[in-house]
This record gives C-alpha cells, sequence and structure tokens, in this order.
C-alpha cells in the first residue's frame, strides 16, 4: 500500500490532526519505518516541525482544495487522526462527520486514489454488557453525542470502501494513555491537577464507577501502520489493550507511578459524564490475526511514560 507512485516522486503519508496527541505518534512511527510525512492541522504545533506541514481546516475546506493538496504532494496513504471533545454535538458533528465527509468526497475523485485509514472509537458500539469482550461483529448502538457522531463517520468511511470510491479501513480504538494526552481527556485533566499539587496536598476527585480498556497511544500508531501496509478495503478492527481496568485502578496507578504518597486522591460522590459505556474491553483477536499487530507497553509503563513526558 506505501510504496511509491513514481520512483522519482515517492508518495507521502498525509497524517491529519498531526498536532493531536494521536497524531503526533502516527507521524514519529511513519517516520521511523522510512516514510515522508505532510502534517495538516488547523494551526501549527512545536512538535509539528519535524515533518513539512500545511495550515488546513479541514471542516471547512471544500473538497476540491483537498484533493488538490492531496496530489500536490503525491500522498498515497491518508490517516485521520482528527477528532475533538467539543462540548456541543454540533461540534463534535463538525469534526466527526462534516470533515470525514469533505476527505471522502475529495479522495474519491483524485485518479490515483490513497489509502485512508480512519481512526474511530470503540465507544461507536455503545452500552455492552459487563464483561462483554467487543469484537467486530457487535452491533453498534451507541447513545451519546460523542459515539454518534464517531460512529456517523466511520460508517461513512465504509460505505464509501464498499462502494469502490475510497480504499478506506477503520480503525476503532479504546481510550488512549501514553504521552501527551489531550487536555480535556479524563487522564489530561489529572495530569494537569497532579502536575499542579504541592507536597503534601491532596486532591479531591470524581472517578467514575467504571472499567475502561485504555491502550498506550504508541500502540495505536503502530496499528495504523499495519493497517496502511495490510489490511483488506472496508475492514473493521478494534484497537486495545484487551483489558478493563477499573477508573480507580487507572487513577491509583498513576498516583503511584508519579511518586505521590497513598491518601492523595480523596474521592468525592457525584456522578461523572463519559463519552461512553461504562464498560469497555476491546476484543483484539482480528487485528492479531490479520494485521500482525498486538500491543507492546504496558498500562504502568504507559501512565509513567505520561507523566515523565508531561514534565
Amino acid at each position: 500500500m506505501l510504496s511509491p507512485r513514481d520512483p522519482e516522486r515517492p508518495g507521502t503519508v498525509a497524517v491529519l490532526g498531526v498536532t493531536g496527541g494521536i497524531g503526533r505518534q502516527v507521524s514519529a512511527v511513519f517516520s521511523r519505518a522510512g516514510h515522508k510525512v505532510l502534517g495538516v492541522a488547523r494551526q501549527h504545533a512545536p512538535h509539528a516541525a519535524g515533518h513539512p506541514f500545511v495550515a488546513l481546516d479541514l471542516a471547512a475546506a471544500d473538497p476540491p482544495e483537498i484533493a488538490g493538496l492531496l496530489a500536490a504532494w503525491h500522498v498515497d496513504v491518508v490517516v485521520n487522526a482528527t477528532g475533538g471533545w467539543a462540548v456541543t454535538e454540533e461540534g463534535m458533528h463538525r469534526a466527526h462527520v462534516r470533515l470525514v465527509d469533505r476527505l471522502l468526497a475529495a479522495v474519491a475523485t483524485l485518479p490515483d486514489r490513497p489509502r485512508v485509514v480512519h481512526i474511530g472509537s470503540i465507544h461507536e458500539y455503545g452500552f455492552v454488557p459487563p464483561g462483554t469482550s467487543i469484537d467486530e461483529t457487535w452491533p453498534p448502538q451507541p447513545s451519546t453525542p460523542y459515539a454518534r457522531t464517531k460512529l456517523a463517520g466511520s460508517q461513512a468511511v465504509l460505505e464509501a470502501a464498499r462502494a469502490g470510491d475510497v480504499d478506506g479501513v477503520v480503525l476503532r480504538a479504546v481510550n488512549v494513555c501514553g504521552p501527551y494526552p489531550s487536555e480535556a481527556s479524563f487522564l489530561g485533566t489529572l495530569l494537569r491537577r497532579l502536575r499542579g499539587l504541592s507536597e503534601g496536598e491532596r486532591l479531591e476527585l470524581m472517578i467514575a464507577d467504571a472499567a475502561r480498556d485504555y491502550i498506550d497511544v504508541r500502540d495505536v500508531a503502530s496499528a495504523v501502520l499495519r493497517a496502511a501496509e495490510a489490511a483488506d478495503r472496508g475492514a473493521v478492527f478494534n484497537i486495545g489493550r484487551g483489558r478493563a481496568p477499573t477508573m480507580r485502578e487507572l487513577v491509583t496507578d498513576l498516583v503511584e507511578v508519579a511518586g505521590f504518597p497513598p491518601g492523595t486522591i480523596e474521592e468525592t460522590g457525584g456522578s461523572v459524564e463519559s463519552k461512553g459505556g461504562g464498560w469497555t474491553e476491546a476484543d483484539i483477536r482480528l487485528a492479531q490475526e490479520v494485521l500482525g499487530w498486538r500491543p507492546e507497553i504496558g498500562l504502568r509503563d504507559s501512565l509513567r511514560d505520561m507523566w515523565e513526558a508531561a514534565g
């Protein structure tokens, strides 16, 4: 999938959302594998300086503009690592649906269509009974605005692939941890608050009564690389660690690897809003069998790296 069209003009991997936590790791893994990377995002960020970069609001750009960009850079693979933690459903629709629709319309017009690897979410499946290991045959029934809009974007990619308009693949990733989490995520918020603690100070925190699969962001990036190289058009893969620690266990592990004493967290009552269900655990056998991929980074190591990177 990644062979250049012309030996004199090698192809490029376009990473959309390159300034985000997943995008920066995707660009790194493709670079290490020897591929040219073009970063695309609304605004530049210092960590994107190692690659060519184009500032573009993909949700507002017309498909011909997007198509022209991909053609000009001889893009062979497009990785959609965009997405948002927008507050309103309209904001989520813009980030997760409108952007995808415009990207697909652009790709469909290109004579040499690049592979599109779209990063979706395990929350697209909706609420599942605790203990369920979610495989790719589980019928998606999302109930939150985040999950509904993420599913709409993934379905658009799959429908375009089935129609032959796009060479698209979808990865439904679980919650991510590891270096540089989104500041709007639970771990990103907790990380910032822990970094602001004074010695001996305690942190009041509401913790959801939930268990969720978490995977290191670098393992997600390696799955994207494998999907770009090995997956069939229209395929869906669930990407996770295949384990569902409780949120209390997750918090406890982060506090411990950060070196805080026991009792640093003072749990408070109250409801916690979530982007998905109270239980998520991915069945990752299909990705292992087809892509030859498996997660390599343990949860505590991931949390330790996340803490150290924030320092």
